[in-house]
């Protein structure tokens, strides 16, 4: 089989995807000043490209698999299959506008609107009859108003840049992560497919993981019933006897933030010996 070509973004997202990589069992490797990294599995093929051209790109059917926000895949009408949401690098893409501006004040007239997300915005300011010009952008869009725009339409993961820029959020355009696209070439290939869909569950399972923890904890007989009942887990706990005594040994998987309330709860139950540790990979 041909090897499966893989897009990667460059920038923050391509350090979330390449630890990714790594945590399902394909260490990741990208010399300085190259745009091919060296994946530890000799059926993959990656390439650095800017999230913005990945969808396209896929369309096109030179790759066959990638990694960009779903923002880009909707701003260029990408036609590619989606994945898996992989929940990484959320931002919103927002409106904004100069602090002290309201926004009657823009409707009643002809606006100037900056943006990297053209199309997104277009639709945007259409839905809400605004009357308008876009000035596209390549970047540091939070610095052209007031003087050179009245608005702006960009993405913001906190929100604080464009409140140190004297702008404030009117209104959430789209939100948006990280997914793992397709090609629909690819997945028409039924090899290629299998491996998509190989990379997903391990990626998935890693993430699940992330999300988890174990428990292990000891508990009589006489309080095994009680506990039990009470117990979340991903399906039924794992018990097992044991050696030499009355009681039982317990195992459930939790969601990490599950963990500073059921402690306590479990000692009263009966637990105890409980242990907590971290999970690599969990496969539902």
């Amino acid at each position: 089989m041909d090897k499966l070509r893989i897009l990667i973004p460059k920038g923050r997202i391509f350090d979330n995807v390449s630890k990714l990589f790594d945590e399902a069992g394909f260490p990741m490797y990208l010399a300085d000043r190259t745009y091919r990294p060296v994946i530890a599995a000799d059926w993959l093929d990656a390439k650095i490209m800017k999230p913005q051209n990945v969808g396209e790109l896929l369309e096109l059917g030179s790759h066959d698999a990638g990694f960009t926000g779903i923002d880009w895949i909707q701003e260029n009408g990408a036609d590619v299959e989606e994945i898996l949401d992989l929940g990484m690098d959320k931002v919103r893409i927002v409106a904004a506008i100069p602090a002290e501006t309201s926004e009657a004040q823009l409707k009643a007239r002809k606006i100037v609107v900056a943006t990297e997300y053209v199309n997104l915005a277009e639709k945007w300011l259409k839905k809400e009859n605004y009357n308008y010009r876009i000035l596209r952008t390549y970047g540091a869009t939070e610095v052209f108003p007031p003087d050179d725009a009245d608005m702006i339409i960009d993405n913001t993961a906190s929100g604080q840049t464009l409140k140190d820029n004297g702008l404030k959020i009117i209104a959430t355009v789209l939100e948006s992560s990280t997914r793992f696209v397709a090609s629909k070439a690819a997945m028409a290939n039924p090899e290629k497919r299998g491996r998509i869909e190989e990379l997903a569950m391990l990626f998935n399972a890693v993430l699940e993981g992330r999300d988890r923890v174990m428990l292990e904890m000891n508990v009589t007989e006489e309080n095994f019933n009680e506990l039990v009942s009470g117990l979340p887990s991903m399906r039924s706990p794992t018990v097992a006897p044991l050696c030499g005594s009355d009681g039982f040994a317990v195992k459930i998987a939790v969601k990490k933030h599950e963990v500073p309330e059921l402690i306590p709860r479990l000692k009263k139950l009966g637990a105890g010996d409980i242990v907590e540790y971290d999970l690599r990979k969990v496969v539902p």
